[in-house]
């Protein structure tokens, strides 16, 4: 699967790590930075370039990484079409996947041990969407939000 990934200095070694590990699973990654450590960097230059190539390339996943993947995961879905998750847990990771159709798993560097984000990251990239009829309107209201401002039905 290709990959897109990016994030800041708060999540650099953790960056460097998924790099490694993803290339080792058999991914096909596009690195979008940061790829030297610099503590004064921000996520927005890093993040938006790997939404915006998910977006781009239908079919594949992005990562994006910060301290706490707050920020990250609000920069990622200020790119038209996307679907970024802020996942602590692999249930969660799941659940991004299989109901709301995530192209985005978003981690925080300081919010769990390497193995926990390496769990996530392969149960997030092996897991599809369910395409369950009520998980797909959903994201159609979303969507159709997103392109034209129309709010959903009330019930």
């Amino acid at each position: 699967m290709r990959v897109h990934i990016g994030g800041d200095h708060a999540a650099f070694e953790l960056h460097q790590e998924l790099l490694t590990f993803l290339e080792q699973e058999g991914h096909e990654v596009t690195d979008h930075g940061p790829t030297a450590y610099d503590p004064l960097d921000d996520y927005p230059v890093h993040v938006l370039r790997a939404a915006q190539a998910v977006a781009a390339d239908p079919g594949s996943r992005g990562i994006v990484l910060g301290g706490s993947g707050n920020g990250e995961q609000m920069a990622a879905n200020k790119v038209e079409g996307i679907r970024a998750a802020l996942c602590y847990t692999v249930e969660l990771a799941e659940l991004a996947r299989e109901h709301n159709d995530a192209q985005i798993i978003s981690l925080g560097g300081r919010m769990q041990s390497l193995e926990e984000a390496k769990d996530m990251v392969r149960t997030f990239l092996a897991t599809d969407f369910s395409g369950e009829a009520r998980h797909q309107r959903r994201i159609d209201m979303i969507t159709r939000f997103e392109t034209s401002g129309e709010l959903p039905a009330l019930p």
